[in-house]
């Protein structure tokens, strides 16, 4: 038998506490009194459905858990889900390939909520062609291709560095979400055998030494050396798209871009 769905008090006062505000910040955040939040969240008061809307969005609440909250206080789910290859996305979808074509000759990909790739250009599927098949079927978790020793991990000069820097992102989403799947995802990938150190690796750009963390990956062209930006839809109103994430990785040095000029055009 499943329990009780949890009171939307509970869950609110859940949310705020994940976000490390007080009651008298999100009130003045949403504009409220703190009596009737704390009425809210103690389960003496019954939030309408604009009030849970407008608490939601100051506490960057997800979609997907603010339909959640929506059905404990009692009102039906405003958010939908489609699929990406569902018509209504198609003006999306059309602006995600866009931005993954023209990133070439660089590599770019788009993850979904727990980090599973679903597209990428012609310059991402070039630099993790070496992995083991099994990795590379689908739904392919980029994580996982990138940690697991039969994916990209051996060639990754800085392992130990590329390595934890993933691990305290992935930290960091669950600490946000508390999403099952990614606890789940997070314990599997520290499992991995710890890298050993291997040795000197090549310096990173002095250009962009101690600001961003490079990912320095060894190829028959050579060691190239990204650095990479996360781009998200900025007013999302479907659930697919607001846990949709592009992640486009630039050269961090002119080495890295001639190579991977020459390797398009081979």
């Amino acid at each position: 038998m499943m329990g009780a769905p949890q009171p939307v008090g509970d869950l609110l006062r859940e949310w705020r506490q994940r976000r490390r505000m007080s009651q008298l910040d999100l009130a003045l955040e949403a504009e409220v009194s703190t009596r009737h939040l704390s009425f809210v969240e103690s389960g003496r008061a019954q939030p309408s459905r604009e009030m849970v809307l407008n608490l939601a969005e100051r506490l960057e609440v997800p979609l997907r858990e603010r339909n959640v909250l929506l059905v404990a206080a009692g009102f039906a789910p405003v958010f939908r889900e489609r699929a990406l290859q569902d018509p209504a996305l198609a003006s999306a979808r059309k602006a995600i390939d866009l931005v993954l074509q023209g990133h070439e000759p660089y590599p770019a990909l788009a993850v979904d909520r727990h980090w599973n790739m679903v597209a990428s250009n012609k310059a991402a599927a070039r630099l993790v062609a070496g992995a083991d098949l099994s990795l590379l079927s689908p739904p392919v978790n980029v994580l996982r291709l990138s940690l697991h020793p039969k994916g990209m991990a051996p060639r990754i000069a800085n392992l130990n560095e590329w390595r934890a820097h993933l691990l305290e992102r992935l930290r960091r989403q669950i600490e946000l979400t508390a999403d099952p799947v990614l606890v789940e995802l997070l314990a599997e990938l520290g499992a991995y055998p710890a890298p050993r150190d291997t040795g000197p690796r090549r310096p990173a750009s002095a250009e962009y030494a101690g600001v961003v963390v490079p990912l320095q990956f060894v190829t028959d062209a050579g060691t190239l050396s990204f650095f990479s930006t996360t781009t998200v839809f900025g007013t999302p109103v479907d659930i697919t798209l607001s846990e949709l994430a592009l992640e486009c990785f630039y050269p961090a040095d002119a080495a890295t871009a001639e190579a991977l000029r020459g390797l398009a055009e081979r």
